[in-house]
C-alpha cells in the first residue's frame, strides 16, 4: 500500500515553491492597492519581476516543445495565467506601455501578451507551447476580481475616481464575455462570477454618488 505521506509531503513542497515564485508580484501589487500616489515606481518595479517571469516562461518553452503539450499542460497553466493577470493588472494600471496596441486600449489582447512574451497563441495544427484562449481568457476574469477588490480599497485611501474606471472598464469586459459561448466548464463557472464583481463595484460607485463623492453625470451606468 503507497504511503499517502509521500504525496502531502510532494504538495508541501509544491505549494512553498508557488509561494516563493509568485511572493514578488503579490507583494508589488498590494503596494499598487495602498500607495496610489506611488504607482509609477510599483508599476516599474512590476514590470521587472513580470520580464523575469517571462524568462522562466521562455525556458520552460524550450523544454516543453519537446513533448506532447496537451499531455503535461497542466503543470504550468495556472502559474501561466498567474503571469498573464500580472501583465494584464500592470497594463491597466498604465504600466506596459509600449506593449498595447491601439485597439486594445486599457489592457493586451491575446496577441499582443504573445508577442510580450515571445510565445504562440491558440495554436492548432502544432503540438507545441503555446498560450490558450481558455488561459487567456481564465486571466482575464482574474483581474476582473482583482480590480473589484482595488475598487473598494481605493475609497479607503480617498481615491473616488478609480471605482468609476474600474466599473466602466469591468462592465465592458462582462459585456465581452456575454458573447461567448464557453463551452469549457470551469471557464463557464469563472466568467458566470463576473457579474458579482460587476455588482460589487456598482456598489460601491452608488455609494460614493449617496455620500455626494462622485460628480453627476460621472457615475457608471
Amino acid at each position: 500500500m503507497i504511503d499517502q505521506r509521500i504525496f502531502e509531503d510532494l504538495q508541501t513542497k509544491i505549494d512553498e515553491e508557488t509561494t516563493v515564485r509568485d511572493a514578488g508580484l503579490r507583494r508589488l501589487f498590494s503596494q499598487g492597492h495602498t500607495l496610489p500616489l506611488l504607482i509609477s515606481p510599483v508599476l516599474d518595479d512590476a514590470a521587472v519581476e513580470i520580464l523575469a517571469q517571462k524568462q522562466e516562461v521562455l525556458r520552460l518553452k524550450a523544454v516543453a516543445d519537446q513533448h506532447p503539450f496537451y499531455k503535461y499542460n497542466a503543470l504550468w497553466t495556472r502559474e501561466l495565467q498567474n503571469l498573464v493577470t500580472s501583465i494584464e493588472l500592470c497594463a491597466w494600471l498604465g504600466g506596459l506601455q509600449e506593449h498595447k496596441g491601439l485597439s486594445s486600449a486599457s489592457f493586451l489582447t491575446i496577441e499582443e501578451v504573445g508577442k510580450f512574451l515571445e510565445i504562440p497563441v491558440n495554436l492548432k495544427e502544432e503540438d507545441a507551447f503555446h498560450l490558450t484562449i481558455e488561459e487567456y481568457l481564465l486571466a482575464l476574469i482574474s483581474v476582473v476580481e482583482e480590480l473589484s477588490r482595488l475598487a473598494v480599497n481605493s475609497v479607503t485611501l480617498g481615491d473616488y475616481d478609480r471605482p468609476l474606471q474600474i466599473g466602466n472598464f469591468i462592465k465592458d469586459l462582462f459585456a465581452g464575455f456575454q458573447l461567448l459561448n464557453l463551452k469549457n466548464d470551469i471557464l463557464r463557472k469563472r466568467s458566470d462570477g463576473i457579474k458579482y464583481s460587476v455588482k460589487k463595484v456598482e456598489d460601491v460607485v452608488y455609494d460614493l454618488s449617496l455620500r455626494g463623492l462622485v460628480p453627476k453625470g460621472s457615475a457608471a451606468a
